[in-house]
């Protein structure tokens, strides 16, 4: 009597896009268990309805979703609204990880300007600047702070009233001691900052305020890419679509601007993270 239609583990990876490298590791971890294994040979076969499955597979795998979350996923395949919690989970740890990479950028930037020896300095950021040295570098400890609260996963109630008290702060003692540069940044990060807490309103005013001050002062290249970014995250929070487009056009054209090719990247990645914005790169 014939059995369920088999087909070896090339013929999967051929339909689903995977490796058979890969499905043999998916076998080992428990993931994706063939049907059968021929003992002659060790060949791992599968039946077609495992096809589906793989795919699912491959798809939250190429996004790098953790092999357990793919799991949790193969357990309801039809239970679209379980798959989404997981997506949107794994998105907020991909922006994490993004604000961490922007983060030691941010905390490099500063490092060369004001020279690493310097930073090695122990301050702290709770006693009042007695200098304007002591006042930038409170800043700078500030913004790095808000930073580590963006990249923390679990921020709770407080930790938000923080981390946007600490904007402003840093603004503030940018405002006193900084550069065009600085204050626009300034800007910059309390609109981000508004925006991940789902706050348009302010996320917009930070923003216009970010972009007024580089062409006020002519300030380009990143700068004033990312005060485009500022304004099409605002608008893409306030649900405002082709606003958000539009700012997000801005952004690309100010791209190309750009000097170096990883600051370029990162934009790109930034821009990509905006709610309804396709992949540029």
């Amino acid at each position: 009597m014939d059995g369920p239609e088999l087909i070896t583990v090339g013929q999967l990876a051929r339909r689903v896009g995977l490796t058979t490298k890969a499905l043999r590791h998916y076998d080992r971890v428990g993931l994706l268990t063939p049907a059968e294994v021929d003992p002659g040979t060790g060949y791992r076969l599968y039946r077609a309805e495992q096809v589906e499955p793989a795919r699912l597979v491959h798809l939250l795998r190429s996004v790098d979703v953790p092999l357990d979350q793919v799991r949790l996923c193969l357990a309801a395949p039809d239970d679209r609204e379980a798959i989404e919690r997981v997506l949107v989970k794994h998105r907020q740890r991909l922006q994490a990880r993004l604000d961490r990479v922007r983060s030691d950028l941010h905390r490099t930037d500063h490092l060369i300007q004001d020279g690493a020896t310097a930073a090695m300095t122990e301050h702290d950021a709770q006693h009042p600047a007695d200098t304007p040295q002591d006042e930038r570098r409170l800043a700078v400890d500030l913004f790095n702070g808000v930073w580590r609260l963006l990249e923390q996963e679990d921020r709770g109630p407080e930790d938000d009233d923080r981390m946007l008290h600490m904007a402003h702060a840093s603004r503030h003692h940018w405002g006193r001691v900084g550069t065009p540069v600085n204050l626009s940044r300034g800007e910059w990060q309390c609109s981000r900052v508004y925006a991940v807490l789902g706050r348009a309103e302010p996320a917009l005013h930070h923003a216009r305020r970010g972009l007024e001050l580089c062409q006020a002062h002519g300030t380009g290249d990143w700068d004033l890419a990312y005060a485009f970014e500022s304004l099409a995250r605002a608008h893409a929070v306030a649900g405002d679509r082709e606003q958000a487009r539009a700012w997000t056009e801005e952004a690309l054209a100010a791209a190309e601007e750009i000097a170096q090719p990883e600051d370029r990247e990162l934009l790109l990645s930034d821009l990509e993270s905006i709610p309804g914005q396709p992949r540029f790169w």
